[in-house]
């Protein structure tokens, strides 16, 4: 489906995008800079296509293990090359983290992510980790980690203990990445998110945007994920929260509409993900998330906090969705 059809009168739900598994960078560059109108008509259509228009899924995060990573991503707070004042945690105990999730599960979220501040997990947090995954699982809850980078051996490891997603954010375009980050190379992401999928764990990957990055970087970091064997069922859209201490901390803000054309080209070229809108809520007005959600995200996390940063509390997201008449997805079976 062209963006001329898609501007007509014509609404048939059997409208189609182009073909996923063809994406070039200069077919997604054409949806991207199209009339924003006809840009949200089609990822709209889409978007309804494989989910229902009104509900959205909630996700609740927590820091396992705040701080103290050797890795210099200029975003991050929790490098301990950056001067941020935070200071370092050990791991948290197993019971803590089940009594967080039991409360987070109450509290309507289905899906609880699970994040440390790590390079890689060490063999000795391994078996910390598995009673983590287990304990969450047993509540009925789906799981997800973000631990860094794994091999085949640990994957398969979290896999068997019941993780049902693993994050692993490429954060943006190839091209762009060693501006960012200088201590792990865009192939080792890649390679990371290979062994979770050879494990048989879900992929979540996405991006961070307004971090100094060109249009084109956005639209890249899509193609790729668009292009993988198979592309994630999570796609996290995070939008950059300058934190005083990084390099990224005078970083210019990413427009309000060029955000939202990053979340309906997701929509569009991953039209079976779960596209998240995530961090950087708390900078965004209620219209702004009212277009993302028009444009496909159907994703967020709930809570005050995104490991380091602030969210959007409960009441303010319970508020917004009476407005706008979304509902908390239900968990699908397992």
């Amino acid at each position: 489906m062209d963006m001329q059809t898609a501007s007509s009168t014509q609404t048939s739900p059997q409208a189609q995008s182009p073909d996923p598994g063809a994406w070039t960078l200069e077919k997604a560059q054409a949806l991207y800079h199209a009339p924003f109108n006809n840009l949200l008509f089609l990822a709209q259509t889409v978007h309804r296509q494989n989910f229902d228009p009104n509900k959205v899924q909630l996700s609740r995060l927590l820091s396992i293990k705040t701080g103290g990573c050797p890795e210099d991503c200029g975003y991050c707070s929790q490098s301990a090359r950056h001067e941020t004042g935070l200071k370092a945690s050990k791991l948290m105990e197993v019971r803590r983290v089940i009594a967080e999730a039991t409360k987070a599960r109450d509290a309507g979220a289905t899906r609880y992510c699970m994040g440390a501040a790590w390079r890689n997990p060490k063999a000795r947090d391994m078996d910390a980790v598995v009673a983590m995954v287990e304990g969450v699982k047993a509540l009925g809850m789906e799981t997800c980690m973000t631990l860094g980078m794994l091999d085949l051996e640990q994957a398969a490891r979290l896999k068997q203990a019941g993780l049902d997603y693993y994050n692993h954010n490429i954060d943006t375009s190839e091209r762009y990445y060693s501006e960012i980050i200088s201590t792990r190379g865009y192939a080792e992401r890649l390679d990371t998110l290979e062994q979770v999928r050879r494990s048989g764990i879900k992929v979540c990957c996405g991006g961070i945007v307004g971090m100094g990055e060109d249009p084109v970087d956005r639209i890249d970091m899509l193609v790729t994920l668009a292009n993988l064997p198979e592309p994630p069922e999570s796609v996290p859209i995070n939008m950059l929260i300058p934190i005083a201490g990084t390099p990224l901390a005078e970083a210019k803000p990413i427009e309000p509409i060029e955000f939202v054309r990053v979340i309906a080209l997701a929509r569009i070229m991953m039209p079976k993900s779960h596209v998240r809108l995530s961090a950087g809520r708390t900078a965004m007005t209620d219209e702004m998330q009212a277009l993302s959600f028009f444009a496909g995200a159907n994703s967020i996390f709930v809570g005050d906090t995104l490991l380091t940063a602030d969210n959007p509390g409960e009441d303010k997201d319970s508020l917004l969705f009476r407005r706008l008449g979304i509902e908390p997805m239900e968990l699908e079976a397992q």
